[in-house]
């Protein structure tokens, strides 16, 4: 006699509903990241980051991006 290894697997009972689902999923949303000015160009950059327009870091120079913009117009 053929002996058949059939698995079961679970099966939802009830379809799940829209809103149910969507509750499940509120947490997937992307969030925005937090921005601030830089307080010596203006432009808005991330907290903590050197600023990558003007080069400075905690009102101290630290990237010279005149380098940058001459590399750029050639």
């Amino acid at each position: 006699m053929l002996k058949l290894d059939i698995q079961m697997f679970a099966v939802p009972f009830r379809k799940v509903s829209k809103t149910r689902k969507r509750k499940r999923r509120s947490h997937n949303a992307l969030d925005l990241p937090g921005m601030v000015k830089c307080p010596n160009c203006g432009e808005m950059i991330k907290p903590h980051r050197v600023c990558p327009k003007c080069g400075n870091y905690k009102g101290k120079t630290v990237v010279d991006t005149s380098s940058k913009e001459k590399a750029k117009a050639e």
